[in-house]
């Protein structure tokens, strides 16, 4: 019996140590071409042909037609069994926006009133009544030189002229000399001399500069006539009170104000009576996401914008079959190709984020929000950014062959980026790459213009895919039916490959030349 237990004991522990043999052997390298090929051409043109259809209006951002728009590509994720990324489960970011319109409404400044628009200008709303308001002159602080000496804002409204002060022999005091500091410069001054006013606890500006006023009352005329308005994020808006006064209002106010260079507190019977016209405007982004097998806190978002500029006054509509429905649909089948590999076991190492942002047209408002307000996952996890605008057309100025696309942004953060993706084209797809609008010196900064911007300022590696522009570009005719769908195709597959790269790679892409 001691001897049969002997034996069966040595057969466990060699079992024990064949086991742990074949648990630390290598994985096999997994083969990403076959999820790659699920990728075709017939799938994007489905796609396609619905997401930038009439029926999507142009999906500009906060209309019916962008509604529909996230609809389709939550539905996508859905059937796809793809979660979502926030942790609610809802696939929609709320994206607050706020479009900003001509306030109405008159300012009273000891009986005489002095109506929004003509008199008075400002951009925001103002109501309450008060009676006293404090001259702080220039409303300049800078070295040994303040106006705010001996007077107290906190709470209350402040007067500031524009300008700087002289002495006698006509010297500038911020300079000592006859040359202006940057408090003569109109424009940078307003907005330098309202930040210390808030600093020191004041509730609002009101600013006389009678120079400039006629600009600044043109600029309004504008916006009241075209009623369009400026949309932005919600996050954006400003309860700051800045009021211009023309010269009329500001002597009413202070009558010596272009003589009277000291400061002092000022008795007056002030009403406030500003409606703002801004108007609320919801929208999301569409956020989707495969957890990552080995390093889920670490994270490679592929991104696109889903919205476009909807339609125009005629009652045309720009479909943007290109911009950005070649992106949403290249998106949509990644998405697809990242899921069939982890439903065979071969899901990537890190955790991959499908990101689908909104206000891309009204100035990459929903990467914005969610690299500024609302991250779903720490920028300081996330690995990389591909973003995906315009790669399913051939750019017309374009003198090489057709199987090319614009890189740009490879190199601007990671050279470990700029290499990987040079040696992923080569092994897997053999496009020429174009790094034309690479250059820093580019005139048309497309750097600058597309949704990867938001990441790269945070020092996230990016590659931003572009075809360039055409003849079809934000117009009617940007349409289906004109896309290349051999070679969104390769594209697509090419992103593919290089999120494949980057998601299973041992280690996270090093950012060698971070930006200041």
């Amino acid at each position: 019996m001691k001897k049969l237990s002997l034996l069966v004991l040595g057969l466990a522990f060699a079992c024990n140590s064949s086991q742990k043999t074949v648990s630390e052997a290598p994985k096999p390298v997994v083969d990403p071409v076959p999820y790659a090929e699920t990728i075709t051409q017939d799938d994007l043109k489905q796609h396609l042909y619905t997401y930038a259809s009439d029926e999507f209006e142009g999906r500009e951002t906060g209309t019916p037609g962008q509604k529909k728009a996230v609809e389709y590509i939550r539905a996508h994720y859905q059937s796809l069994n793809v979660p979502a990324a926030q942790s609610n489960g809802d696939y929609f970011q709320k994206v607050p926006l706020e479009v900003s319109k001509v306030p109405e409404g008159s300012l009273s400044i000891n009986g005489t009133s002095f109506e929004v628009g003509e008199d008075v200008l400002t951009f925001a709303q103002a109501k309450g009544n008060y009676n006293t308001v404090v001259y702080a002159g220039y409303g300049i602080e800078d070295g040994d030189y303040s106006d705010y000496s001996g007077i107290d804002v906190k709470g209350k409204f402040v007067l500031i002229k524009a300008g700087e002060p002289v002495d006698d022999s006509g010297n500038y005091l911020i300079t000592g000399n006859m040359e202006k500091s940057v408090w003569s410069n109109a424009s940078e001054a307003i907005g330098k001399k309202r930040d210390i006013a808030k600093e020191k606890g004041a509730i609002g500006v009101l600013y006389y500069d009678m120079l400039s006023f006629p600009r600044f009352q043109g600029y309004f005329q504008f916006m009241k006539n075209n009623d369009s308005g400026r949309m932005q994020l919600a996050a954006d808006s400003s309860d700051e009170i800045l009021i211009y006064l023309n010269d009329e209002a500001a002597k009413a106010l202070k009558s010596d104000i272009e003589e009277d260079n000291v400061p002092k507190s000022i008795s007056a019977d002030i009403k406030m009576d500003i409606t703002s016209g801004n108007e609320q405007v919801g929208s999301e982004n569409v956020v989707a996401f495969i957890e990552g097998t080995e390093k889920p806190d670490e994270y490679v978002i592929i991104s696109s914008h889903l919205d476009h500029i909807g339609i125009t006054g005629n009652g045309d509509i720009n479909n943007g079959a290109d911009d950005d429905g070649s992106g949403t649909v290249a998106l949509l089948e990644i998405a697809q190709a990242f899921k069939k590999a982890a439903g065979e076991g071969n899901g990537p190492k890190r955790s991959l984020v499908f990101l689908h942002v909104t206000g891309e047209e009204k100035g990459l408002l929903g990467s914005r929000y969610y690299t500024d307000v609302e991250p779903v996952f720490p920028l300081e996890n996330t690995v990389a950014d591909l973003n995906i605008d315009m790669i399913g057309r051939i750019d017309p100025n374009y003198g090489g062959a057709r199987n090319y696309l614009y890189l740009i942004g490879s190199d601007k953060l990671s050279t470990e980026l700029h290499k990987l993706s040079e040696e992923v084209n080569k092994k897997y797809s053999n496009i020429e790459f174009d790094y034309t609008y690479n250059d820093e010196n580019d005139p048309n900064r497309f750097y600058y213009r597309s949704d990867h911007y938001n990441f790269a300022k945070n020092n996230i590696p990016i590659i931003f895919y572009f075809n360039g522009t055409h003849a079809d570009y934000h117009r009617p005719s940007d349409t289906p039916d004109k896309i290349n769908y051999d070679l969104l195709e390769n594209r697509t597959r090419l992103i593919f490959h290089t999120a494949w790269e980057i998601a299973n790679r041992p280690s996270r892409l090093l950012v060698d030349k971070a930006a200041d």
